[in-house]
């Protein structure tokens, strides 16, 4: 049989990826309406099964701690970081006639600094009740300088000192004295965030646990009876170290939860950055990551006007933890408040949260006379007036707060290597893939038209990669000649640019495909394409994965970055679920008849080359990938939840290599150093990994022109 050179295959889809991507706004309504539709799906059927398996109490305490490590897993907490000297620093104090302020900072991880705030009423019988106080989002920033969110919360620690108890409050990391980012994903770009398995609701959970070390810590402070509290950010920061912390031992998250629904369907998500949000790898709707605080005192309270935490998610919450409150027997312990009002820290909604301190902390419940009031300038209250310490790492802990995978070693035999390779497989099966369907639909391939051109035959297919995901297959073959007699079949997968440049080359034939819309006709293209297949018994065939060609969605930044977000809410990525759609086209691509039976190639260009590589490893019986300018890291694409973790794009170019022959396209030489010392120590066929260096235009080689 007559073996296809690497250059030719080269070549056939360099025109495909060429030309610019055509304006198609005008046809993203039906991909708006697919993938919103699948979101609802996909949202209804997470709602529906969390806390399913707990219907006893018996359940519950069987379930509670694998919960609990899942949550500290899905917020970069798992393994434990080490608990390090906090290395505490009191830099001023500010007095009243009622208490005094503690200005301090301490490092909650070596260079990780948390700035807060220590308010002791100065009359006091013994150790203090404690408040941990967590801020939301109250920019003070004056002149360039950021005196932290804790300025602007003041008035809270203030009501705590005069009532009797301890209060810290610590700085968030993106408004605290050194500036961090919340907005990773949000605004700029840093889609890898999800690979690394990094959040920031990660590092404001660890900087409440070790807040609470150090609360511990002062004599002044019993440890036995801490409460936590705060508002939006501060109080979704709050359920995170509730659920994950006995030492809190009363919650009162204010404005901080609501349900999935609200965020993904109703678009709740685009009103908050990624503090908000845990890696939702073990796919949780947020009832299940509340209820981990019972049956400790715990009040929820909103109000009934707020536009990112709505009433209606708020009570959705509340009932289903009501539900695991019930098993308890502690009904009394849960609490709801709704107040009128907007997304604001109202007086109503700070009075009744006193109250509940006071009942659960205090076993009191005096008429609350107070009201809690500013009393202090924010250069008061600054804690680094010298400025951000040299050794700080709040500014880029993104880089290092998940630990990422070590350079693996090369295996010395094969049976290391089938271990190695079946750990990271179960890695991306359970750490990356997860939200892949476990019961997938039918595929349901559906035959459009056909047309022909001279010697070309174009056929359009529709097929189902999930339940609502219907995407284009497209098969390509010489006039004449029926599948089953190809010496082997490619399948493509092509990017928006790669689909509308296959639209483009077949309307240089005249010819057109399900979901094409009118492109300027390049005939070089199609008669490239016509010279190939009446010269070569091949197949080509093209998949366009979700939201590209004729299901994309709306193309404007705003509404690509918040679908994307929307995917990580329900512990996918789009890229992952790309990968899906490529395993699913192969699987369609071999129910067109004879093609069962014809050698499978596999091929994409940057991201979709890897992409297309990862697929290939869930892909019975692939032949051959040809992978063009594939990434060197995940770190610039595809993006998979958690992957960084286990491994990077060398490593699964080993993986892939160990099950079919793969062909690396590249601009420059050097890399992928791994595959190949794997596979010299294995001494895999020098045909089973192949390098080439190409020059940025490699002229097309004609039909029959080999260069293996």
């Amino acid at each position: 049989m007559l073996r296809p050179s690497a250059t030719i295959l080269l070549v056939l889809l360099a025109p495909l990826l060429a030309l610019p991507a055509a304006d198609t706004a005008a046809d993203t309504a039906a991909g708006d309406r697919m993938i919103d539709a699948y979101f609802r799906a996909e949202t209804a059927r997470l709602a529906e099964n969390c806390l399913k398996e707990i219907q006893t109490l018996d359940d519950w305490k069987r379930h509670r701690a694998r919960y609990r490590e899942e949550l500290f897993e899905m917020l970069g907490l798992s393994p434990r970081p080490k608990r390090t000297p906090l290395n505490p620093v009191i830099t001023g104090r500010v007095e009243h006639e009622q208490f005094t302020v503690e200005n301090l900072h301490f490092q909650s991880r070596p260079g990780l600094y948390v700035t807060g705030n220590l308010y002791l009423p100065r009359t006091r019988k013994g150790p203090l009740p404690a408040i941990l106080y967590v801020c939301g989002h109250g920019r003070v920033k004056q002149d360039g300088v950021s005196f932290g969110n804790k300025v602007h919360y003041q008035h809270h620690g203030s009501w705590f000192a005069r009532n009797g108890y301890a209060c810290l409050t610590i700085d968030t990391l993106q408004l605290g004295e050194i500036e961090g980012i919340h907005h990773g994903t949000y605004r700029y770009g840093k889609w890898w965030w999800n690979a690394r398995g990094y959040t920031p609701a990660g590092v404001e959970a660890w900087n409440c646990i070790r807040a609470l070390d150090y609360l511990q810590s002062r004599e002044e402070v019993d440890g036995r009876r801490i409460g936590v509290t705060g508002r939006s950010g501060g109080g979704a920061y709050s359920w995170s170290v509730a659920a994950l912390d006995d030492r809190i031992k009363v919650a009162v998250p204010v404005a901080g939860i609501t349900s999935l629904t609200n965020h993904v369907v109703d678009g709740c998500v685009e009103g908050h950055c990624d503090c908000m949000f845990t890696v939702n790898t073990h796919q949780w709707d947020y009832a299940q990551l509340a209820a981990l605080v019972a049956p400790r005192p715990l009040l929820i309270s909103n109000s009934d006007k707020d536009g990112i935490f709505p009433l209606d998610g708020v009570v959705s919450v509340h009932r289903q933890v009501r539900r695991i409150y019930q098993l308890h027997g502690k009904g009394q312990h849960l609490g709801l408040q709704i107040t009128e009002g907007p997304h604001k820290d109202t007086q109503e909604l700070r009075v009744h949260a006193f109250h509940w301190f006071n009942r659960f902390l205090k076993q009191e419940d005096p008429l609350i006379e107070t009201t809690a009031v500013k009393f202090f300038t924010p250069s008061q209250l600054q804690v680094l007036k010298k400025g951000a310490p040299a050794d700080q790492k709040n500014t880029r802990i993104s880089e290092s707060f998940t630990p990422r995978s070590t350079p693996p070693r090369v295996p010395d035999s094969t049976a290391a290597w089938d271990a190695q390779r079946r750990t990271w497989i179960d890695a991306l099966k359970q750490k990356s893939f997860r939200g892949w369907p476990a019961t997938p639909a039918g595929i349901d391939l559906e035959q459009g038209p056909s047309s022909a051109k001279g010697s070309l035959t174009v056929r359009s297919f529709w097929f189902t990669s999930q339940a609502g995901i219907r995407l284009p297959l497209i098969v390509i073959h010489r006039t004449g000649l029926e599948a089953a007699q190809l010496d082997l079949v490619v399948l493509n997968t092509v990017d928006e640019g790669g689909w509308n440049s296959l639209v483009a080359m077949l309307a240089g034939g005249g010819l057109e495909i399900v979901g094409g819309h009118k492109a300027k006709a390049d005939k070089k293209s199609f008669a490239q394409t016509e010279r190939m297949v009446k010269s070569f018994k091949w197949g080509m065939a093209y998949v366009a994965p979700r939201g590209i060609g004729p299901t994309a969605w709306g193309q404007n930044e705003r509404r690509q970055t918040q679908v994307r977000r929307r995917f990580m809410l329900l512990g996918q990525t789009l890229d992952g679920m790309r990968t899906f759609d490529v395993v699913r086209a192969a699987g369609a691509l071999r129910l067109v008849d004879g093609m069962d039976k014809v050698p499978l190639w596999m091929q994409g260009e940057k991201t979709m080359a890897a992409i297309t590589m990862y697929a290939s490893l869930f892909v019975p019986d692939v032949s051959r990938l040809d992978l063009h300018d594939l990434p060197e890291s995940h770190r610039s694409g595809p993006i998979y939840l958690n992957v960084l973790r286990y491994l990077d794009i060398p490593q699964t170019v080993a993986l892939a290599a160990g099950r079919a022959r793969v062909r690396i396209y590249q601009p420059r030489a050097g890399g992928w150093e791994y595959p190949r010392r794997v596979a010299g120590a294995l001494s895999w066929d020098k045909k089973q990994l192949v390098i080439r260096v190409l020059p940025p235009r490699e002229e097309a080689a004609g039909p029959g022109e080999s260069s293996r």
